[in-house]
Order: structure tokens, then C-alpha cells, then sequence
């Protein structure tokens, strides 16, 4: 039985609506439809398998596979992990998978081991602020936007007491008394950058922690929470509508522009009492690029988010193989636009109808399927008009710090 190569779109949709017509009849398999069925399937798998990018999974999407497949629960993985609580850690994406876990999942539950291993290559350091050299921090910078006032002279430069200053509110009376030693994953940032992100992370906490909220409840985080947030996006007054939704479930967010070094996007932390904080530059302003960021650092609170890992992103820099920043950039695709309807749909959003019809069935702004198409065909000419540029700095005027 040979396949029907498929040479262009139009022949792919054209095979599709033929599909769908034969599907309709449910023709046996040895009967000439059922043979025509057969055919245009494999055909339409080995153009979709060329054409559409599919991400290998991640090591929890591997394991979750598995146990699926083969009807296991999570304590069927304990010989194999370690504890009942390891195997919770692992699959929530708090602890990372050791080598004798990664050779058990693969001999017993055979798990290839090319999707169980998947070594980071972005940025995550370690920043101990007890070892800081404050001469290093961008006072000046910080001066002029009235973060800190300088009280030293410039003939004896040692920022020691401003520092001191700048992080009083956060109740560190004293550099030396400083004790944050998270692992902050830096999505397109550098070594070089460090002393900027410090200062823009503790600028985001201090003026967090002016907000009054809600207690927190992890549990009401979930794949339907993300999905209706996103819905707010088809609303004029959205990322407002957002804010306050998320501040109801005691998730703070902050506007505040980055410094000049720095190319950051957004980035989610822990605040002293357990809440939530992210932190948005809104160094583009377009609705698509805000609805994005803030569904990525969500992404990372609903999977990744504890005490020892805090996220900084840069959403333009590449993913390498981070899996953390593979599975937050999945996640809020997803939310926005199942890939099933994605994949259906994608060839047809050619027009500014096609996005506004696609954008109203799943309830959310046209900016979002316009941000979509020029991303991912890399060409950002493309429906300029949509992706509501200008607009955002209008909404949340009053809530952006410099």
C-alpha cells in the first residue's frame, strides 16, 4: 500500500475535509473507502510529522506517560524513587531526577533515557547576598529613580549603609545579617547581569509588600485557574481585571521597568510570609507580550515555584533544553490555544477575520493568536495591527513604577 505525498497547504486542507467526510461514513477497513481512509491518514501523518515541531517530553511529561499507559500510581514509583514524598517532589517538579532514578525508571518502566535526561543550559546561579559587593549594585541608576538616596561621599565610596537602607522594608536591618540563598534561574540573562537583577528582584519584593491580599492557596492553581485567567484578555480593562483576580488568591503583581542592563521580561518569586510575587518590566508594550509573560511566570508558579527556586525570564532568549522553562512555555500555549486547535486551525489564520474569529470561539484577545503567528513564523510584520501596541502602558497607567 503506498501513501499520497503531499505537496502544499492546499492539498493538506483538501485531504483533511476528505478525512473528515470518510470519517463520517465509518467505512470498514477492507472496503475502498476504508483503503481511501487509510491512505490519506498516513499521508497527512507524514506531512504533519515534517511540518509541526513536536517537543520531546519532559522528564515529568515521560514518567507521566508511563504511568498512564500502564495504570500506575505514585507509589508504584517509590522502589524506584526513593520515598513516597520523593515521588510527589519529582513529579511536581520541585526535586530533579538523580542518575540511579533515572537508570531504575529506564530498566523497570523502560522510559528512554534520552527523555529522562535533559540537562539545563540556561543561566541558574546562586546569589548569597551576604557575599555581595555592594560597590557592584547600580546606586546610581537606583538613585536616580529614587529607589535609595546616597549617603556617602564620592570620595569614599562604600554603599554598605545606603544598601542597608534600600533593604529595610524587607525587615534585612543589616547586610551582614542577609540570608537569601535561592537558586534563581535567569532565562537569558548572564553572570554579568547580576547585581541589576538583585536590585530589580528586591525593588519588586519591597514594593510587594505593600500589597494587601488574600491568603494563598496553592490548590486553587491548576490548569482551569490559568485557562480563566486568560479569558480575561478579551476585556478592555484585562491586565487590570487579572491583577485583581490574581491578588484575590493572594499572588501579588508588580509593574516596575527594568534596569538598563538587564533585558527582563518578568520573573516570580516568594515573598517572607509565602505569597507569590511577580514582577513585570513591560519593556514591550503590547497586550500580546503581557498576557504571555504573565501566563509564563504563572506557569512556573503552578509547577515550579518553592524556597529554593525563584525564576527571572527573558522570554526572547531560548529555552536550550531548561525543562522548567520548556514546561512554563508549553503550559501557557496551552492555556491560550490548545495545540490540538492550533494545528487544526493554524493554516487558515492568513486574515485579520480568521484571527478575530479564532481569538472569539476561544474567548480571548485577538492580540494573543496575532502574537502567536508572528512568533512562531518568525516574522513580526505580520498583524501589526492586532497585537495592541500602545494600549497596555494606557491600561495600567497609575500602576507602573519606575
Amino acid at each position: 500500500m503506498s501513501t499520497m505525498l503531499i505537496k502544499n497547504d492546499d492539498q493538506y486542507k483538501k485531504y483533511l475535509r476528505e478525512i473528515h467526510d470518510l470519517m463520517g461514513l465509518d467505512p470498514d477497513i477492507d472496503t475502498p473507502e476504508g483503503e481511501r481512509l487509510l491512505l490519506l491518514t498516513l499521508a497527512i501523518k507524514e506531512y504533519e510529522d515534517k511540518l509541526f515541531f513536536f517537543e520531546k517530553p519532559t522528564p515529568i511529561e515521560a514518567i507521566r506517560f508511563r504511568m498512564e499507559e500502564q495504570g500506575l500510581i505514585q507509589n508504584d514509583l517509590i522502589p524506584y524513587i526513593g520515598s513516597k514524598s520523593k515521588v510527589s517532589e519529582i513529579l511536581s517538579g520541585k526535586r530533579n531526577l538523580t542518575i540511579p532514578m533515572i537508570r531504575a525508571l529506564n530498566q523497570h518502566l523502560g522510559i528512554p533515557l534520552d527523555s529522562l535526561i535533559q540537562e539545563s543550559q540556561n543561566e541558574s546561579f546562586e546569589i548569597r547576598l551576604d557575599n555581595i559587593d555592594w560597590n557592584k549594585l547600580p546606586i546610581l541608576e537606583m538613585e536616580k529613580r529614587h529607589w535609595v538616596k546616597c549617603t556617602t561621599s564620592e570620595y569614599n565610596i562604600d554603599y554598605k549603609e545606603t544598601v542597608a537602607d534600600f533593604l529595610k522594608p524587607l525587615g534585612w536591618l543589616r547586610p551582614q545579617d542577609l540570608r537569601w540563598r535561592c537558586s534563581l534561574h535567569c532565562r537569558g540573562e548572564s553572570n554579568s547581569n547580576t547585581y541589576d537583577l538583585v536590585a530589580w528582584i528586591v525593588r519588586v519584593m519591597i514594593l510587594a509588600d505593600k500589597i494587601q491580599v488574600n491568603d494563598y492557596d496553592e490548590s486553587l492553581v491548576t490548569a482551569e485557574y490559568l485557562r480563566e485567567l486568560t479569558k480575561l484578555s478579551q476585556f478592555d480593562q484585562g491586565p487590570l481585571l487579572a491583577k485583581e483576580m490574581l491578588e484575590k488568591n493572594g499572588i501579588k503583581l508588580v509593574f516596575l521597568k527594568q534596569l538598563p542592563k538587564s533585558k527582563v521580561d518578568g520573573g516570580c518569586f516568594l515573598d517572607k510570609d509565602g505569597h507569590p510575587v511577580i514582577g513585570m518590566t513591560l519593556r514591550y508594550d503590547r497586550l500580546d507580550s503581557f498576557w504571555y509573560t504573565l501566563l509564563h511566570e504563572m506557569a512556573h508558579i503552578y509547577k515550579h515555584l518553592n524556597n529554593q527556586n525563584q525564576y527571572i525570564d527573558n522570554l526572547d532568549a531560548d529555552t536550550k533544553e531548561d525543562p522548567h522553562e520548556k514546561e512554563a512555555d508549553k503550559i501557557s500555549r496551552e492555556s491560550f490555544i490548545p495545540r490540538a486547535i492550533w494545528k487544526s486551525e493554524a493554516f487558515s489564520l492568513q486574515t485579520d477575520t480568521a484571527v478575530h474569529d479564532l481569538a472569539k470561539k476561544l474567548s480571548i484577545h485577538p492580540a494573543i493568536v496575532a502574537g502567536r503567528i508572528r512568533f512562531e513564523t518568525n516574522d513580526n510584520t505580520k498583524f501589526s495591527n492586532l497585537i495592541g501596541k500602545g494600549q497596555l502602558k494606557k491600561i495600567l497607567k497609575g500602576c507602573i513604577y519606575e
